[in-house]
Order: structure tokens, then sequence, then C-alpha cells
């Protein structure tokens, strides 16, 4: 995949974009070992979004839910359940943790979570609708919520 380098400022402008699906289909929320990318667009339809959502084959509280820009370009994910990730500085930021687009340095920068932004972690059906909310995805994609969701 090419690198795509976007400034802070064009970044932070995609995530505050609102989203909107681009599909009434509907789908069902990722079961264990399943991925699933859904497409997503600004409101004027001016720019194209990718909503990812995979969950661990194994272990059903390993989710990954993450944002696109640009087809490439990850503008914030949100590991659960994950290993720890250690950021360019050397600091070790355990699980759950958020990435958010850094201009250099793309989504490899972690963050412990914003607890005024998540309600409760151990929720993966909550943590995904603050998920959401928090990536400004207004009309998101119809799921269907599974047994472990």
């Amino acid at each position: 995949m090419p690198d795509i380098n976007l400034t802070q400022a064009e970044a932070d402008a995609l995530i505050a974009m609102e989203k909107h699906r681009t599909s009434e289909a509907r789908r069902d929320f990722p079961m264990g070992g399943e991925f699933l990318s859904l497409p997503l667009e600004s409101a004027d339809r001016r720019e194209q979004f990718l909503l990812d959502l995979s969950r661990g084959r194994i272990d059903l509280r390993k989710v990954k839910m993450q944002t696109r820009g640009r087809q490439v370009v990850v503008l914030v994910r949100l590991d659960l359940g994950s290993a720890p990730n250690r950021n360019p500085d050397d600091a070790e930021i355990p699980a759950p943790h958020l990435h958010v687009y850094r201009e250099g340095y793309g989504d490899k920068w972690a963050i412990p979570v914003p607890a005024e932004h998540f309600r409760d972690l151990s929720n993966v059906w909550t943590t995904f609708e603050d998920f959401l909310r928090y990536c400004n995805i207004t009309r998101p994609p119809h799921l269907e919520r599974g047994l472990f969701t």
C-alpha cells in the first residue's frame, strides 16, 4: 500500500467530518476470527471512508474497530484485548488503547481510552456505539448485534 501522509489539520478534519453509511444492507457484527469492512461517505459525498471491524479467533474480547480515510490512512483505531502498544517515544500503553492519527507517525501512537467518550469497555456493543460517536459516524451501517456482542 502506498504511504499517504496527511497534515494534522487534514486528519483532524477527516476525523471530525460527519460520516454516513453508503448502503441499507444489514450485516452481522463480526464473530470469532471475522473481519468486516464497511464503506462510509461524508455528508456531501466528496470523501470516502471505511469502517473496519474484526474479532479475535479464539479470544472474542479481542476486538479492533477503526476508521480509514483515503482508503488506506487509519484515522482512529480502538484495540480491545490486544497486547500493549509501544509508542515511538518507547512508552508502553496497555490495552485497551486508542490510536488517533498523528502527523509523521500515522497510527503508531496509542493513548489510554478516554473515559469521557467510552462508557463501558467491557461491553463490546456499547463500546461500538461509543466508537461511532467518537468518529462522528452519524448514519452508521446497519449491524445486527450478535450473541457475543
